[in-house]
């Protein structure tokens, strides 16, 4: 069987060159895009595509894949069919390991520092515990309406991120630079992480994680919140001691107004 290229074969069909800003001649007898048309928006050989059209080649990058993405126009749902289509294929995105847990005495810290806004995550960004603080700042965003929180995968793939973060390109390539980081260290999982996202996001996150930056772990992060309007958080991310890889991340009003919003906010979820 071979899913995965009849899958490509057909999006190309489907797709017309008007879609695509490519020129329609009188005697095209090739429904949709030809291979090399699409080959040439992808950036890849016509040889190679063939090759996975024709299942002959069944373990691509997952740039490729996104690049492929990019040029079909394939909507999210489509990405994501994408990318479980190359899991089932064995071709990269290995399962990832299940997050360490956090040590009781992390978890305390967490708890002394209340009402800050404040969390540990791992390496690739999710989110294993946080502050009712944070909550109070996050919530609201979607960011923890999952099980299993993560910083990238929101920031990239859930478009209530732009609103979240007015700053969001200066806020998407943190993110990208983290996991970069994360991987080019041995985390496996930001690794995994990073080879979903360059398939189900495309090149929009694949030239920021290739972009080599490195994340600085201070900083200001401008966060939009429904009721407490924008507010500038100064941010400092602490390593924690051991064997976990978690750091413990703590947001701070940057300016008096932002103080005093986070302040009436808590004191009327409190009250």
């Amino acid at each position: 069987m071979n899913a995965l290229g009849g899958f490509l074969r057909a999006r190309r069909e489907a797709i017309t060159p008007t879609e695509v800003g490519l020129p329609t001649g009188p005697r095209r007898r090739t429904p949709g895009l030809r291979r090399a048309e699409l080959a040439s928006l992808a950036g890849v050989s016509v040889e190679y595509l063939t090759r996975l059209e024709r299942g002959r080649d069944r373990h691509p990058s997952a740039q490729v894949i996104g690049a492929l993405a990019d040029a079909l126009r394939l909507s999210s749902h489509e990405r994501v069919h994408l990318h479980r289509l190359v899991k089932a294929g064995g071709a990269v995105c290995p399962a990832a390991p299940e997050p360490r847990p956090v040590r009781p005495t992390v978890l305390a810290l967490l708890d002394r520092l209340e009402p800050t806004p404040a969390f540990v995550a791992d390496g690739q960004g999710d989110l294993l515990a946080w502050t009712a603080g944070f909550r109070r700042l996050a919530a609201p965003s979607g960011l923890l309406d999952v099980d299993r929180p993560n910083l990238a995968r929101f920031v990239f793939g859930d478009a209530r991120a732009r609103t979240t973060f007015p700053d969001w390109d200066r806020v998407a390539d943190d993110r990208a630079a983290g996991l970069r980081t994360a991987a080019d260290l041995g985390d496996g999982s930001a690794a995994v992480l990073a080879e979903e996202l360059s398939i189900t996001v495309g090149a929009d996150f694949g030239r920021r994680f290739t972009a080599g930056t490195v994340p600085g772990g201070t900083g200001v992060e401008r966060w939009r919140h429904p009721e407490a309007g924008v507010l500038r958080l100064a941010y400092e991310t602490l390593s924690v001691p051991g064997d976990e890889d978690h750091r413990l991340v703590a947001y701070l009003p940057a300016d008096t107004a932002t103080a005093r919003a986070l302040d009436a906010h808590a004191l009327a979820a409190t009250s």
